[in-house]
């Protein structure tokens, strides 16, 4: 065991700084975007395309992930994994050619229905040569992460990710300083990083249309896809409502928050990234869910800390970006906890990928995306931003807590439902009084004391102690 929880921790370390390598590009490329652009609703239309595209990107993967992960790992020999790994990247590119069919012959009804306009349907087109190229990379980096060559995902995807920046930046510069510069810099830069794969790359991207496989593949995947929709309408139909009673200035304003709000992921990305192969590696080690425990407890704390951090410093960060943006900061502490507690579902689902019971994701997520649709409809005409906001946290906690619910009952890990509920609670309760204290410019001694309340509310439920397994 000790050996499998060394490979995670050197494994999420690596992953870590993967991301916090991107991430930092990421955090440099906006304001650029921003300072170039100038306009909140130029951002607000980036951040739509963005939106459009995460949606297709979810309906190209199909759930395939999570099959893919299942059947890589049950089957040994190397001809058979990788004819699983040939019929899913088969059937992901075919969707990707059926999405290009349908925005080539409706492009400019799609551009008037989501950026107002009909004259922008070339930005559709740009995205979705990039979602082609990225649907290659992803799978072929997705093998690796199998395999266990972190250090060679962690290189590529930083290099991809630095590659963006410096073509977007000479676009912006120098050749096109418009939305399309930068859609097309991203476009060269995936091409040139497929290209570096080109080994893998054509392996794996030979057509292959086995219908054993792909049946087994989609009959996994299948009631996953309904979770795939539901995540994306959780996190990004929010764009949607405030455009509908906003304005894009409005989106662009919420879409700064949300990529500040990314920064929680420095702490939690490299961890989902090791998590799948690490978890699925345990499935019949004896006292897994020991283990399991201590790490559902270990992330929730230090994710807990990360948001608050987050809340304490946004004012001083935000001012990175032009005024007219700085606005935003208010929304970025409560929006990475809705962005933690998506990737800590992740974590505490064991059961329920042990036992390929995944129709229970999309049974919680569709329970909670039908949460966020109704107080979006109810919070945004009167709160705009923060509505918006509040449905995103509330439609989280509730998939979280079904998932849990569920998990537990197919494979129990003794951690208590309670003591999670508990540390969330006080965690928005923290998160939502500091921002108060900033947005009302009170006494800065006052975040002190909501991090020191916190701190002891959470020291009262012991979360190093845990319940007695169940017979």
């Amino acid at each position: 065991m000790f050996s499998q929880l060394k490979r995670l921790g050197a494994d999420s370390l690596l992953y870590a700084f993967m991301n916090v390598g991107t991430k930092l590009i990421a955090f440099i490329l906006f304001p650029l975007y921003a300072h170039y652009l100038e306009k909140e609703s130029l951002i607000g239309m980036l951040q739509m395309v963005d939106t459009t595209v995460s949606m297709l990107t979810f309906l190209v993967i199909f759930g395939t992930d999570s099959a893919l992960a299942f059947y890589y790992f049950e089957y040994k020999d190397k001809e058979t994994r990788e004819k699983y790994v040939r019929s899913v990247m088969t059937f992901r590119l075919s969707l990707v050619v059926l999405l290009f069919i349908v925005f080539l012959i409706g492009g400019d009804w799609l551009s008037a229905l989501l950026l107002e306009s009909s004259g922008y349907s070339q930005l559709f087109y740009i995205a979705l040569g990039t979602l082609c190229l990225d649907t290659i990379l992803t799978l072929v980096l997705t093998i690796l992460r199998y395999e266990f060559h972190t250090k060679r995902v962690v290189a590529t995807t930083v290099g991809k990710m630095l590659l963006i920046a410096i073509v977007s930046l000479l676009f912006l510069m120098f050749v096109w300083n418009s939305l399309e510069g930068i859609l097309v810099a991203r476009l060269i830069s995936v091409g040139i990083i497929v290209l570096v794969l080109i080994k893998p790359v054509g392996v794996y991207i030979k057509p292959l249309f086995d219908m054993t496989i792909l049946k087994k593949i989609l009959v996994y995947a299948a009631p996953l896809v309904p979770a795939s929709l539901a995540f994306w309408v959780i996190a990004n139909a929010n764009n949607f409502f405030l455009k509908a009673y906003g304005t894009l200035d409005d989106v662009g304003i919420y879409g700064t928050a949300i990529k500040f709000a990314t920064f929680i992921t420095l702490l939690t990305s490299g961890i989902q990234l090791a998590w799948r192969p690490f978890s699925m590696s345990m499935k019949d080690k004896k006292d897994g869910s020991q283990l399991f425990a201590t790490l559902y407890a270990a992330f929730l704390i230090a994710g807990s800390f990360g948001v608050l951090a987050l809340a304490t410093f946004m004012p001083w960060i935000i001012l990175v970006m032009p005024e007219n943006f700085r606005i935003a900061f208010q929304y970025v502490a409560p929006i990475s906890i809705a962005t933690f507690l998506s990737f800590y579902y992740m974590i505490v689902s064991t059961g329920i990928f042990y036992t390929k019971q995944t129709k229970h994701i999309s049974i919680a997520f569709g329970i909670a995306a039908v949460i966020s649709i109704i107080l979006n409809f109810i919070l945004v005409p009167q709160f705009t931003i923060w509505g918006t906001v509040i449905s995103y946290i509330v439609a989280y906690c509730v998939a979280l807590f079904l998932v849990f619910r569920k998990s537990q009952k197919l494979y129990y890990v003794p951690f208590s439902g309670f003591k999670m509920g508990w540390t969330i609670f006080w965690l928005i309760a923290a998160t939502g009084s500091i921002v108060y204290i900033q947005v009302n410019d009170l006494n800065s001694w006052l975040i002190a004391g909501v991090w020191i309340a916190f701190i002891v509310l959470v020291l009262l439920v012991r979360m190093d102690k845990y319940f007695i397994k169940r017979k």
